[in-house]
C-alpha cells in the first residue's frame, strides 16, 4: 500500500522550499493548472509515501489542533543532528509539543501554513 498525504496551501513555492531546504525531503514531481490546480509531490524516492500540496484560486481554510502533526523520524543521530542544525541556522524556533511525549523525544516546529512538524529522535542511532 502507498500512502499520500494531500494539502492545499496559500504559498506552493514557501511550502516547497521549507520541505526540500529545511527539511531535506526532494521534489517528486509537479504539475500545473491541472482542473485549475497547480501540484507538487514532495518525499524521498522509492519509498511507498510522499506529500501532495496543492494551490488554486481557492484559499487554504485550515483547521487543526495542537496534535495535529507530521512526525519525522531521521534513521540515524548524524542525520538528526544534521537536521536539528538546520532548522537552527534557519533562525526557525522549535516550539513545546501539547503531548509531553514528543517534548522528551523529539522537536517540534511550525511550517509555513503552521502546521506542526515532529522531528523525532528515536530511530536515530
Amino acid at each position: 500500500m502507498e500512502f499520500r498525504i494531500a494539502r492545499h496551501t496559500n504559498n506552493l513555492e514557501l511550502i516547497k522550499s521549507f520541505y526540500i531546504n529545511i527539511l531535506g525531503l526532494e521534489l517528486l514531481g509537479d504539475f500545473k493548472n491541472h482542473s485549475y490546480y497547480d501540484g507538487i509531490f514532495i518525499g524521498k524516492p522509492n519509498l511507498n509515501w510522499h506529500l501532495e500540496f496543492t494551490q488554486s484560486k481557492d484559499k487554504a481554510n485550515h483547521y487543526f489542533d495542537d496534535d495535529d502533526c507530521l512526525v519525522f523520524y531521521p534513521q540515524t543521530i548524524i542525520e538528526y543532528n544534521s537536521l536539528i542544525d538546520t532548522i537552527s541556522n534557519k533562525n526557525i524556533t522549535f516550539i513545546k509539543a501539547k503531548n509531553p511525549y514528543w517534548n522528551s523525544n523529539g522537536k517540534m516546529l511550525l511550517d509555513p501554513d503552521g502546521y506542526r512538524i515532529i522531528i523525532s529522535n528515536l530511530k536515530a542511532k
